[in-house]
């Protein structure tokens, strides 16, 4: 069996390969001074190279995502669709909006670079008029990629007032964050085999009209209104919306996630700035004023029918509500955040589904938000000297074998977290230890299938495959044999 460096390395290599036909092909119009004929040679560059990756994550399968994942988006076909009058949505991991004017078009969200060249062909085919304004709702690659390439002379890029702070961090840790993802996602390649060109790399857009918070940034271009509204505390503090009120139609982004409803995403495990819970509230306050009768996300398909919408957005405010004022009035009582991560619970009125963001996790997130990383509950949590720092010396005291015993018990009595508590001291002492390595096995198994059978969380199920497949390796290789 392959282990996963070595799977990300021939993922690297394989776009590598790819783009390094094509260099030859197009290297006569790299060479050019014409900035059209420039973009021409990167789109086909990126459409060799895209075809690579695609084939690599699976997406040759075409099949039909239903919630959003990493693993189901990369499997939408590439197509347009009309959505309503002079209103188009080129579908993909990002999808991208195209209103159609007789003064020219205007774009929602530019999409993931890789797919930019089938997108923006696919776009052409229904209209060629110049692109006059971008609107890109929040700073993620899968919302930006393609926005140099479908941007023009003279088009203007709206976003939010924190739109360049935002990129901004998330330029400066891509190296730390791109090890985060690669690890539940493991069909990315390495960092160091990724092609890192300059027409794939993240950010450098700068904005032309910013909106603030709860503001309204309206114009109009061939006779149809357009406003677009700041509204924090969704995917990121730089997200907005394109609302069309003559239409009924909101063009959300990722404001209500991946798929409609849900519970948001507060915290997300990849690592970023929190989301804002109550500034997410109040954008939904703002947002249930609007008589929308159509929610277009940049990810899945539409949604409609007015009351429905209303009665889930609703749903979703009240409950990011409930989470919030349970977690202050927990803290506020004296309890801690493990014990309010197991309590609090959605109550049935307000259930969504929890395969974006987890309950337990906001719960956890709102509490650190409030009151950062000091908990008030160990001194050792003022000092550089985490508790792992001691777990080989604690090892060797205790014994591998009395310390296994008590992981046994532990599964035997459906705590595999606390196995893995027990796992992690002994294999900090001995990392080949073959019977920690099972159990940590066994109790990375059971909590994977509670979770496939239970809430199913995405990013929860993508890391437990992650470590399971680590410690898969780990037994496998001769160290530990």
């Amino acid at each position: 069996m392959k282990t996963l460096a070595m799977q990300r390395g021939a993922a690297g290599k394989l776009i590598l390969i790819a783009l390094g036909i094509l260099v030859a092909v197009s290297a006569w119009l790299l060479m050019s001074d014409g900035s059209a004929l420039r973009k021409q040679a990167e789109l086909k560059a990126l459409d060799v190279i895209g075809n690579a990756a695609t084939a690599r994550l699976g997406g040759d399968d075409h099949g039909e995502a239903t919630h959003g994942s990493a693993v189901e988006l990369i499997k939408r076909p590439i197509e347009v669709k009309q959505l309503a009058d002079s209103v188009y949505q080129a579908t993909g991991v990002g999808n991208v909006m195209m209103i159609v004017t007789d003064e020219g078009n205007v774009l929602f969200d530019a999409g993931l670079v890789l797919q930019t060249p089938k997108q923006l062909g696919a776009l052409r085919q229904v209209s060629d008029a110049p692109i006059k304004k971008i609107i890109l709702s929040h700073s993620h690659a899968d919302h930006i990629g393609g926005t140099r390439f479908f941007a023009e002379e003279g088009t203007e890029i709206i976003a939010h007032k924190h739109f360049e702070e935002e990129q901004r961090y998330l330029m400066e840790l891509e190296p730390y964050q791109y090890q985060r993802n690669s690890t539940l996602f493991p069909w990315m390649p390495a960092w160091e085999d990724r092609p890192d060109i300059a027409m794939m790399r993240y950010g450098g857009i700068m904005p032309d009209v910013i909106v603030d918070d709860y503001k309204v940034h309206s114009f109009t271009l061939g006779g149809i209104e357009f406003q677009v509204i700041g509204t924090p505390g969704a995917e990121g503090a730089d997200n907005v919306v394109l609302w069309l009120p003559e239409q009924k139609i909101l063009f959300s982004g990722d404001f209500f996630g991946p798929q409609f409803p849900q519970f948001p995403n507060v915290f997300t495990m990849r690592g970023e700035k929190i989301r804002k819970p109550i500034e997410y509230v109040k954008s939904l306050d703002v947002l249930l004023q609007l008589p929308i009768e159509t929610v277009v996300p940049s990810h899945l398909d539409p949604t409609t029918g007015a009351a429905q919408i209303s009665a889930d957005m609703t749903r979703i405010r009240d409950a990011v509500q409930y989470v919030h004022d349970e977690t202050v009035a927990g803290m506020n009582a004296g309890k801690d955040v493990y014990q309010l991560m197991r309590e609090i619970k959605l109550p049935p009125e307000l259930d969504l589904v929890q395969n974006h963001g987890k309950v337990d996790w906001a719960v956890r997130s709102i509490w650190d938000y409030y009151m950062t990383w000091f908990h008030f509950e160990s001194t050792t949590e003022l000092y550089p000297v985490p508790a792992r720092d001691v777990y080989a010396d604690l090892a060797e005291a205790a014994g591998s074998e009395g310390l296994l015993s008590l992981g046994r018990n532990y599964l035997l009595q459906g705590e595999p977290v606390k196995t893995l508590h027990i796992v992690e001291v002994v294999l900090a002492a001995e990392p080949a230890n073959i019977e920690a390595l099972n159990q940590r096995q066994q109790a990375l198994g059971v909590l994977l299938d509670a979770a496939e059978h239970g809430l199913n969380n995405d990013y929860e199920i993508y890391w437990l495959q992650a470590r399971m497949a680590d410690t898969a390796a780990r037994l496998e290789s001769p160290v530990a044999n």
